[in-house]
């Protein structure tokens, strides 16, 4: 199913923001956008929304309009984040990072477009009451008080002694966050109620963890090949993360942790859980 959802993604990504128009001036922006959006990647955000819906008994070709708004955000923010300023990334999904290609100055402007560009796609959903509750959830947990507040604690954090407490905190902001607006977006788009709300956030807490506990374990044991982008980068930063504060095994263990709670979690549902179930467990056992 995966598979399927990806490529209904790609063609609604490609719709959502063509190709410039022959002589527009600002067709610069727009090229950097469509380069760093349309180079593929897991998909992993817009899935989870199209799984959701289809989850609580929506159709999901409908929620694509929340699909597509999640993915442009995280791509704003990957192409951000690999600016000088922050992580100072060359290298994203195989190939030379937005600011190395265009640079930085249309990089950052870039990054807004797809901000903003996202928030448009969220309103276009059919329902304009649903339209206005999965465009609040998303700048609620895309905002300082999820993703970007998570950033700013990792680039406060860095050459600092972290506690195990902080760093779940700060991952929370910049990775669970949003996997939690891509989930609780698909609830929304399937017009479901507070409870399978709850139940939704406490699946991307499980996944969004483990997600990024094993990014950090790959980041010491991955194939910089298989992953698209270059390894070794938390350590030549002086970043603490879980693998360099509890060592891999332990790293593992909490991978495995995080991934039992969000099993869990869709146990609440009443629907066919089986494409999640084993979605959560690719995740926690990914290569790249």
């Amino acid at each position: 199913m995966l598979e399927v959802y990806r490529e209904a993604i790609e063609k609604a990504l490609e719709l959502a923001l063509p190709a410039p128009e022959e002589g527009d001036p600002a067709a610069v922006v727009t090229e950097a956008m469509r380069y760093s959006l349309l180079c593929g990647g897991k998909r992993v955000r817009p899935a989870l929304v199209l799984a959701f819906c289809e989850l609580c008994g929506g159709d999901w070709h409908m929620s694509m309009p929340f699909a597509c708004a999640i993915e442009l955000v995280h791509t704003y923010s990957l192409i951000h984040d690999d600016l000088p300023c922050m992580d100072n990334d060359d290298m994203r999904r195989g190939r030379p990072t937005c600011h190395k290609v265009y640079g930085e100055a249309m990089a950052l402007l870039a990054g807004d477009g797809l901000l903003t560009k996202a928030f448009e796609c969220a309103l276009e959903f059919d329902k304009p009451e649903l339209a206005a509750l999965g465009a609040q959830e998303l700048s609620r947990l895309a905002g300082h008080g999820g993703m970007v507040g998570g950033q700013c604690i990792d680039l406060s954090s860095g050459g600092k002694e972290v506690s195990p407490e902080l760093l779940e905190v700060m991952d929370r902001g910049k990775t669970v966050a949003l996997i939690e607006a891509a989930c609780r977006m698909g609830c929304v788009a399937a017009g479901r109620c507070e409870k399978e709300l709850i139940f939704a956030a406490k699946y991307a807490m499980g996944i969004g963890m483990a997600f990024q506990i094993r990014d950090d374990i790959l980041d010491v044991l991955g194939d910089a090949k298989k992953l698209g982008k270059n390894t070794g980068m938390d350590s030549a930063r002086d970043k603490r993360n879980y693998v360099s504060l509890l060592g891999v095994e332990r790293a593992q263990e909490l991978v495995e942790k995080y991934t039992a709670g969000a099993l869990e979690a869709l146990e609440s549902f009443p629907g066919d859980s089986l494409f999640l179930r084993s979605f959560a467990l690719d995740l926690a056992g990914r290569e790249s």
